[in-house]
C-alpha cells in the first residue's frame, strides 16, 4: 500500500504541471480520476488535442490513473462532478482564474458539498495579481521570478531549462506538496481549503539558496561567474574526444585535490582553486585535457573516485547505466521506458498503477465506483454529458 492509499483525487485535465502533480499523487497510491474534456461532436480545444497527441496511452505524464470523459458544458456535467467532489479528498485544476467558477465548479461550490475537500489550483501567475488573467508558459513564469536569469554562462543569454524549473519543479511538485500538506491538516481536524500554486511563486522559491548566498556575499547576481553556475572550472561541462561530454562538480577542496591529481596537474594548483582570476586559464587547461579521451574512457578512469566526474548521458542511455539499473530508477511499462516513482519509503510502496488511459476509457467503472446508479449513468449519456 502506498502512503496515499485510500485518498481520492479528481484531476481536471490540463497540460504540464497539473498532470505532473496528479502523476506524483497517483505514484504514491492515491486513486486519481482524470476528467478528460469530452465532445460527442469531436470539437475539442487545440490544447486538448495536443495533450492527447497521436497515442495518449503512451503519454507517461498521464500514468497511474483512470479517465472519465465529460463534456463540461453539457447539462448535468457540473452536478456530476460536484457529486464526485462530495466523495473525494482533493480536486486539482489548472484553468485560468475564473474558468471553474463559470462552469459551476469553483471552490465555493465544491467546498459547500464537501467542507473537508482540498481544492488545488495550478496556474502560472496565481489566482490574483496584475497578470493573473493573462496567458503565459514556463519560460515566461521563470523569467519573471528571476530564476531564468541565473541559468546562463558568462556573457551569454539565459538558456531555458526545458520546463524542469517552472512547470515541473516550481509548479507540479509544489502543488502536490501543497495538496498533501493540506490533507494532513484535514486529518488532524482542520477544514478543507484552497491551495493556490503559482509557477512564479514556486520557481522563485527554488532560488532561496541563491538569495541566502547573496546575503552572505558568496554569490554574484551576474550569471556564470560563481562556483556553481559554470563560472568555476571545477563546476563545468567539458567536451570529450568523441564529441560527447563529462560533468565536473568538484566543489569541496578534497574533491578538487582528487580531480587535480587524476588529471595529472601539479599539486600547487589546489591552492588556487578559488582564485577567480585564474579560473579562465584553468578552464582552458581542463578543456584541453578532457578532449584527449572519449567520454566513456573518462567515465571508466574516474569510476569509484571522489573527483566528482560523471558522463553526461542521453535520455536513451540513462536507463541502462549500472547505477540506475541497480536502483531500478527507470521502468518499462507496455514498451514505454519512463522514470520510476520517487521518493522511496521503508514501509510504504510506490507504484505505477496502470498505463496512461485513453480519454474516457474508464467512464463507466469510475461512475460505478462513485456509487452512480445505472439509471443516472444512462441519463448522463442521453444528455451527452459523458463519453
Amino acid at each position: 500500500m502506498g502512503p496515499l492509499d485510500g485518498v481520492r483525487v479528481i484531476e481536471m485535465a490540463g497540460m504540464g504541471p497539473g498532470p505532473f502533480a496528479a502523476m506524483l499523487l497517483a505514484d504514491l497510491g492515491a486513486d486519481v480520476v482524470r476528467v478528460d474534456r469530452w465532445s460527442n461532436s469531436g470539437d475539442l480545444p487545440d490544447t486538448e488535442r495536443r495533450v492527447r497527441g497521436t497515442d495518449p496511452t503512451r503519454y507517461v505524464l498521464h500514468r497511474g490513473r483512470r479517465s472519465l470523459g465529460v463534456d463540461l458544458k453539457a447539462p448535468g456535467a457540473a452536478e456530476l462532478l460536484l457529486d464526485m467532489a462530495a466523495q473525494s479528498d482533493a480536486l486539482i485544476e489548472g484553468f485560468r482564474p475564473g474558468v471553474m467558477e463559470r462552469l459551476g465548479l469553483g471552490p465555493d461550490a465544491c467546498l459547500a458539498r464537501n467542507p473537508r475537500l482540498i481544492y488545488g489550483r495550478m496556474t502560472g501567475w496565481g489566482q490574483d495579481g496584475p497578470l493573473a488573467a493573462t496567458a503565459g508558459h514556463d519560460i515566461n513564469y521563470i523569467a519573471l521570478s528571476g530564476a531564468l536569469d541565473q541559468v546562463a554562462r558568462a556573457g551569454e543569454r539565459p538558456l531555458p531549462p526545458v520546463n524542469f524549473v517552472g512547470d515541473m519543479g516550481g509548479g507540479g511538485l509544489v502543488l502536490a506538496y501543497g495538496v498533501v500538506c493540506a490533507l494532513l491538516a484535514v486529518a488532524r481536524g482542520g477544514a478543507g481549503q484552497v491551495v493556490d500554486a503559482a509557477i512564479t511563486d514556486g520557481s522563485a522559491l527554488l532560488t532561496a539558496m541563491l538569495y541566502g548566498l547573496v546575503a552572505q556575499g558568496r554569490w554574484s547576481t551576474t550569471p556564470g561567474t560563481n562556483f556553481a553556475d559554470t563560472g568555476a572550472p571545477y563546476y563545468e561541462v567539458y567536451e570529450t574526444a568523441d564529441g560527447k561530454h563529462v560533468a565536473v562538480g568538484a566543489i569541496e577542496p578534497r574533491f578538487y585535490a582528487t580531480l587535480i591529481g587524476k588529471l595529472g596537474l601539479e599539486p600547487e594548483a589546489e591552492a588556487t582553486q578559488n582564485d577567480q582570476s585564474r579560473w579562465p586559464q584553468t578552464k582552458v587547461r581542463f578543456a584541453e585535457i578532457f578532449r584527449t579521451r572519449t567520454r566513456d574512457e573518462w567515465a571508466a578512469y574516474f569510476e569509484n573516485t571522489d573527483a566528482c566526474v560523471t558522463p553526461v548521458l542521453s535520455m536513451e542511455e540513462a536507463p541502462h547505466h549500472p547505477h540506475n539499473r541497480a536502483r531500478s530508477s527507470f521502468v518499462q511499462i507496455d514498451g514505454v521506458v519512463q522514470p520510476a516513482p520517487a521518493p522511496r519509503f521503508s514501509a510504504s510502496a510506490t507504484r505505477i498503477g496502470k498505463p496512461p488511459p485513453a480519454p474516457g476509457e474508464d467512464t463507466a467503472s469510475v461512475l460505478r465506483d462513485y456509487g452512480f446508479t445505472l439509471a443516472r449513468i444512462e441519463l448522463l449519456r442521453s444528455q451527452k454529458a459523458i463519453g
